[in-house]
Parts: structure tokens; sequence; C-alpha cells
């Protein structure tokens, strides 16, 4: 065990001790020298009769501070929100960052939200009622209106002593947006440029003008590749006219890579909400069951095409040997094909080349694979069987199945992606079946065309 996490350990044991015997002061020395993603992952911890002390030995700044750093699994915030007195609970609220209340608040239902604003400063339930307007998981649902905003005709040293002002309560100090009379965006200016050049100097001068911007109504993944393939620590946000509207910084962004990480794997293995703590296996059964039940007809609808090659089954038995090799492999192609097609769409690829290019390049990867494994299989069955046509039936409709599937794992989620829809949809369980029915279909079709040869 490291040097850290025994330290950590230690603290988080003197902590519960001070609560226990009731020592504000202790407590409250050992838990603000912590950071304070280490102070909620300890509040997350205890238990409600601890929580209750805590809201009583910590003021809603300081709370604030903890609550911007939870995690809401399993509604945590509502129940974290009704443990603490209303007043103090819209205190904190209206001390948090405004994107990081939104949030919380976005988590409960209207009237709770209406009667946390009513209580709130009414300056802080403002600034949160103008991003509770704007759609989930956009830019605008994202972004804070805490940022720092100057004019050009200033001087650096107007500029500096109005971040000097304004610091205190901004998210980020590292870029100082330029604006206009109107608010529109005008330029933007580092920290660093700020300090390297002489005070006098206006900012006109100095401050860059070519700024990269999103739109208020951008989907929030969009908004994450622009951070990612620039390397900015925050992006504006404007509204169709160029009015600066709020910034987004790299912490959100940070959140909303792993939200929507999370979200596609989640989808990929046809569950939902993956990391979602479960309280019961009743609760967990109910997010599975939906797709379960789809993949289980999917799965009959395969089982009676099996059927319908019952006669060919009869005359050629050993046939049924090979089925889960067919259909497995198959499977197992598509699944591949629909993970490099979801991957290239996340990071944008899909939209520099053109679907035809893309899938004709899966095709391609399916046919090699398929000729290979065909070839091997084929020797490997007529070494088994010993007989070399049931080897070559099975080694194309390898052939065929792996070109077929690869193709399918590919253009599903590319169509998919075309029409808006998201193509983590396309989920490795529902891509497998509908491949194991492509390659029953193709299987028997074979055997049945071929059957003279077999028998």
């Amino acid at each position: 065990m490291s040097d850290e996490r025994e330290k950590v350990e230690l603290e988080e044991e003197a902590l519960l001790a001070a609560l226990s015997s009731q020592n504000m002061d202790e407590f409250r020395e050992i838990f603000l020298e912590q950071h304070p993603y280490d102070q909620a992952k300890l509040f997350v911890k205890l238990e409600e009769e601890d929580r209750n002390t805590v809201y009583k030995y910590l003021s809603p700044e300081e709370m604030a501070a903890v609550f911007e750093n939870i995690e809401d699994d399993d509604d945590q915030y509502e129940m974290f929100l009704s443990e603490m007195d209303p007043t103090f609970a819209a205190n904190m609220l209206g001390q948090m960052y405004a994107d990081d209340a939104v949030d919380v608040l976005n988590e409960l239902d209207k009237d709770q939200v209406a009667s946390y604003l009513t209580i709130m400063d009414d300056e802080a339930a403002e600034e949160i009622r103008e991003l509770l307007h704007y759609e989930e998981y956009t830019a605008g649902s994202i972004m804070t209106t805490e940022y720092i905003s100057i004019h050009a005709n200033q001087t650096l040293h107007s500029a500096m002593q109005i971040l000097k002002n304004e610091a205190p309560n901004a998210e980020t100090i590292y870029y100082i947006y330029v604006i206009d009379e109107d608010k529109k965006l005008a330029g933007v200016i580092s920290l660093r440029d700020l300090i390297i050049n002489e005070p006098d100097t206006m900012i006109s001068e100095v401050m860059n003008e070519r700024v990269y911007t999103v739109s208020v109504a951008e989907d929030q993944e969009e908004v994450a590749r622009k951070m990612k393939d620039y390397n900015f620590l925050a992006l504006p946000v404007i509204d169709f006219r160029g009015h600066l509207l709020g910034i987004i910084t790299v912490d959100d962004i940070v959140d909303v890579i792993d939200e929507e990480a999370s979200d596609d794997y989640s989808k990929l293995a046809a569950i939902s909400d993956v990391d979602s703590n479960d309280r019961g296996p009743f609760s967990a059964a109910k997010k599975r069951l939906p797709w379960l039940i789809i993949l289980l007809f999917l799965g009959m609808f395969t089982a009676s095409l099996i059927g319908r090659f019952e006669e060919t089954l009869d005359k050629v038995a050993i046939l049924a040997v090979f089925i889960p090799l067919i259909a497995g492999m198959a499977g197992n192609t598509g699944t591949q094909a629909l993970a490099v097609a979801v991957r290239r769409i996340a990071v944008g690829d899909a939209e520099e080349q053109s679907t035809f290019k893309m899938v004709l390049r899966e095709a391609g990867t399916g046919l090699i694979t398929g000729t290979i494994c065909g070839i091997v299989v084929t020797l490997v069955v007529f070494v088994w069987q010993g007989d070399i046509f049931l080897g070559i039936l099975v080694g194309i409709s390898i052939l065929a199945t792996l070109t077929v599937a690869t193709i399918a794992g590919a253009f599903i989620p590319l169509i998919m992606h075309r029409l808006k829809v998201d193509p983590a949809v396309a989920s490795g369980p529902f891509i497998t079946t509908i491949n194991d029915i492509i390659s029953i279909l193709i299987y028997f079709g074979m055997a049945t065309l071929f059957m003279q040869y077999l028998i």
C-alpha cells in the first residue's frame, strides 16, 4: 500500500472519530485540508446521521466544493439535498459554479427546482435559470457564465485590475475574452499575453481575433471533440448572432467524455446505464430485460430458420456440427467491424470519409479474413471428416458469412449515424444475432444447393 493511500485512510479514520466524538474543530481542520475530490469520496461513504453532522459543521460555500465533486449515482443528489435544511441547500447551490449547480438541479423535479431558486440569492438564481433553459447534452447545458470579459479599447493594466477583482468568482482565468459594446465576441487574450506585455499596451494590439467557438445548441460530443483536437483549456459559447453566452472548461469536457464513453459502452453491451450502481437484482433486471426480450425473439427466429432446413439436416446430419462455428465467426467479425465503425464515428473520421469508402474497406477486410479462415477450415474439415466437399462447403460458407458480417457490422452504425441516430444502438449482441441469421441462411442455403455432392 502506498504512503499516499495510507495517509488518506488515516485521515478518514480521524475524521470518522471526530464525527463520532462531536469534535467540530478537529473535523474541520482535517477535512478542509483535503482536496474536494477526497472530501466528496469520504462524504458519500458516511451514514445519514454523520452526514447531518457534516451539514452543521460546514458552511454552504464549503459544502458546495464537496457537492461539485460528487458523481450522481442512484439519485444521490436528491437524497443528499432532502437531508439538508432547504435554506442551507439553496445557499449551497448558489455558491456552486452555475454549470455544476445546473447538473444537480437537472436531476430534480420542477417543483423542487423552483423551490430552491426561490430561496436562492437573486443573482445566482438568475444565472442558473438561464442555463436551465438549454437542452440537455448541448453546449449550453454544460457551459458556465462565470468567465472574465474585457473590451478592446482598454489597456493591459486596466484588464489586469479587472482580472484581479473577478478572478475569485471565475471558473478559469487562463483565457480572457474580448467583447464589443453589443457583447459580441471580438477576440481573446491569454493570461500569458496579459502578463508578458507592457501594462500600457492596448488590448486590441495583442488580442487574437481568430477565436474558435461553439454554438450554444451544438452537441456536447462535438464540443468535446473540438476541445480535444485543439488542446484548449476552455471554449467560448456563442449564439447565432455571435454574442458571448458563456464558456466550457476542460473539467466539464472530461465529464462529457466519461459520460459518452459509458453510454456507448452500455449500448454496445445491450444494457442501459452501465455506471448505475443498482441497489438490487430487480432494478438491474428491469434495465436489462428490454434488450434481452428483443434478442430472445431474434434468437427464436434463428431457431425457426434452422427448423426450415430440417430436411437438409436429416440427409446430412454432420452439417449441424458446424452451425456454432459459422454463427460464432460471423458474430465475432461483425462485432469487430462494429467496434471500428463506432470508434471512427466517435473520433470524427466518419465525417472525413464517405460511407462507401469505409464500407468498401471493411468489405475488403472481410474478404481477406474470410478467404484465409475458409482455406484453413476447409483443410481441417477434410482431414477430420475425410470429405473434401463438406470441407469446401464449410470453407465457402465461412468466406461468405465473414464478408457479409463485416459489411453489416460497419454499414449499420454508419447508416444510423447518417440518420442522426446514436450508432452505439447497433449493439454487439444485436449485430451478433443479425449475423447469426445471415450465416444460417448462407450456410444452409449453400448446403441445400450442393446437396448432391454431400450425400
